[in-house]
């Protein structure tokens, strides 16, 4: 299993939002955790994400009790080993997406010519060979959520995290950004972990697990 959480609880004040979760991922399976607002998902994931912790419970992700890691072992263990997309880009308004895409790999301590080298890669593998010097001012919403999926990849994470990444756009370029994600598990062997309250998205996973009040109350295969 590439993570492994295992009765995960979070509570804030005296409202329990997460109550006992169990979850695991193989390698190159594509997830999707559905649920109405309020069930738990996106603070679900932000302890798979490392982002948050747990109030109780274990998590192992790609080998690692990412709980017993603290301080700049979480940093770089978040750096180099998870990705994030999130519904809007968050993508830094002064730079290219060329240099939007390497500030990871920089983070990581990466030399310039890799991160280059990696980020060129990964856009024109993301349909942007043409738009590596453009702003994002100058990019569509489709291209600047491709340009934030680049980055999110270019340090090989073991598992990507998506939350809500199509809920900003249009339909059209909302079909061609699910079909990424299953281009990134064909090409790359990618994991993914996508929150979404798309039904479409959903279906189109390997598995799909739905969320009420802070637990798991539904997994099935979706037959793709």
């Amino acid at each position: 299993m590439i993570i492994e959480a295992k009765n995960i609880e979070k509570s804030f004040g005296s409202l329990k939002v997460l109550k006992g979760i169990d979850f695991s991922v193989e390698k190159g399976e594509v997830v999707s955790i559905m649920g109405s607002s309020g069930a738990g998902k996106s603070t679900l994931l932000q302890i798979l994400g490392t982002l948050s912790t747990p109030d109780s419970g274990s998590l192992v992700i790609d080998g690692k009790d990412v709980l017993a890691l603290k301080g700049k072992d979480i940093a770089r263990f978040r750096n180099q080993s998870l990705g994030f997309v999130f519904q809007f880009h968050h993508l830094l308004p002064e730079f290219t997406s060329l240099e939007n895409v390497m500030i990871p790999a920089y983070i990581a301590g990466r030399k310039e010519k890799d991160a280059k080298a990696a980020a060129s890669e990964l856009l024109e593998m993301l349909g942007l060979k043409d738009r590596m010097t453009h702003k994002p001012s100058e990019l569509s919403g489709g291209e600047q959520q491709r340009v934030a999926i680049a980055r999110a990849l270019i340090n090989k994470p073991a598992v990507l995290f998506a939350d809500e990444p199509s809920g900003n756009l249009d339909t059209r370029t909302k079909q061609e950004i699910h079909n990424l994600f299953f281009t990134l598990r064909d090409q790359l062997g990618q994991t993914v972990v996508i929150v979404t309250h798309d039904p479409e998205l959903a279906r189109m996973c390997d598995r799909c697990m739905y969320m009420r009040d802070g637990l798991f109350v539904d997994d099935y295969l979706s037959g793709r």
